[in-house]
């Protein structure tokens, strides 16, 4: 028996990268998986096809996690599908967006970024937990840039992702006394769109030479993690930030 046969697991932002790897990952392990988008609607149906085609089971639902009223009804296409009980919780979804210096802020941009890597969380968070108990996990996409703050132009970024940060050790207190485990991946330089975006290639080839690993991580890489912390060989851990930067920053 795979090791989440029965379960079931919400993604959000589950249409390409990180987020694509980690809901085909859960699918393979037998989690029947709720892959969430907003924009990218080819990306989520494309990841739904692949995990249909190794005989997994997963529907894409569009919300824009940002905004209250999207996430009650991801939420309830969830529960119309697969029931009232999730098992697994990945906040996924974010975004850097542009890089902006302090001087280039507008109010616009800032709640952007706060509302789509911190507000979006807390909220996906609050509207699931009544369907998760014991032995559940909730596991939240930090960053690297939430320790050092972040290369050139995303303070912004790196300051909402600190946020997920300290909310995943509050939270792990809050609801471990339910059984409720939750921890935060910590991805540092990932061969994904994010980079091809918003990371000059100079910049990737430096940084990934100055990686003990002398290379860059893999979207693959980030889900093995995390379906780590979402298996019952992770039982006891629980508020956890866990670093995935092939060795370029330890905690």
């Amino acid at each position: 028996m795979s090791k989440f046969s029965g379960k079931v697991a919400v993604v959000t932002g589950g249409s390409r990268d990180i987020g694509r790897a980690i809901s085909i990952k859960l699918a393979k392990e037998g989690a029947k998986v709720v892959v969430n988008y907003n924009s990218s609607e080819a990306g989520a149906y494309d990841t739904v096809n692949q995990i249909k085609a190794f005989g997994g089971e997963a529907i894409a639902v569009k919300a824009d996690i940002s905004k209250l009223s999207d996430i009650k009804n991801l939420k309830a296409k969830t529960v119309e599908t697969f029931g009232n009980k999730v098992d697994i919780l990945v906040n996924n979804a974010g975004g850097l967006f542009a890089r902006k210096t302090l001087q280039e802020f507008d109010e616009e941009f800032y709640n952007l970024v706060m509302d789509v890597n911190f507000k979006a969380t807390v909220f996906v968070m609050q509207a699931f937990e009544p369907l998760m108990g014991q032995g559940s996990s909730i596991i939240n996409l930090s960053s690297q840039a939430s320790r050092d703050g972040g290369g050139g132009g995303s303070s912004l970024y790196g300051s909402s992702k600190g946020a997920v940060t300290t909310f995943t050790r509050a939270m792990a207190k809050e609801l471990g006394p339910k059984g409720i485990r939750v921890n935060a991946v910590c991805p540092g330089l990932i061969g994904t769109k994010f980079h091809d975006d918003f990371t000059k290639d100079e910049i990737r080839v430096k940084v990934a030479a100055g990686t003990p690993l002398r290379r860059e991580g893999k979207a693959e890489e980030v889900a093995d993690l995390v379906s780590y912390l979402a298996s019952d060989e992770a039982s006891f851990i629980t508020g956890n930030n866990l670093d995935i930067n092939g060795g370029l920053a330890f905690s």
